[in-house]
């Protein structure tokens, strides 16, 4: 399948649009995500779906929880209107996490971005994976030994 150089064009753009939302991540400045949400976009979460209200609330809980979080791509990919990106995040805990006090304890977890962007640049389908195993055990909420 060949791919013409407006479809190229279209991907490399929808490729800097994820970037952009991710620096806006790290710069703590969610409106710098949702900006580039179509009004009718789909979350899903795992699979499950999830409003924009609720995915907001997630994210504003995790700045909370986490608030010198930082995202680091590990590797993007476009293909037609999809972006997928897979990303590491490091932060250390300085709110309350899944009834867990403030520990300042350094933890990472790691996540699949998918998003789909329409003709126009906005995000109208996003889906995330997490693993948050790895954070789960440093806090001591998980069993060190659970692979």
């Amino acid at each position: 399948m060949s791919t013409t150089l407006t479809e190229k064009s279209a991907q490399e753009r929808n490729k800097e649009l994820a970037l952009s939302m991710v620096a806006s991540w790290n710069r703590w400045e969610l409106q710098g995500i949702i900006k580039h949400w179509a009004p009718n976009i789909q979350h899903f979460s795992e699979d499950r779906p999830v409003s924009s209200k609720a995915m907001v609330r997630a994210m504003e809980g995790g700045l909370a929880a986490f608030p010198d979080l930082h995202l680091n791509v590990k590797s993007i990919i476009a293909e037609g209107d999809r972006v997928c990106l897979r990303i590491t995040v490091t932060a250390s805990q300085q709110g309350e996490f899944l009834g867990k006090a403030p520990s300042g304890t350094e933890v990472t977890w790691y996540m699949l971005e998918e998003l789909r962007f329409d003709d126009g640049g906005q995000v109208i389908e996003h889906y995330d994976v997490f693993n948050y195993l790895p954070m789960l055990k440093k806090l001591g909420l998980a069993p060190a030994d659970v692979l």
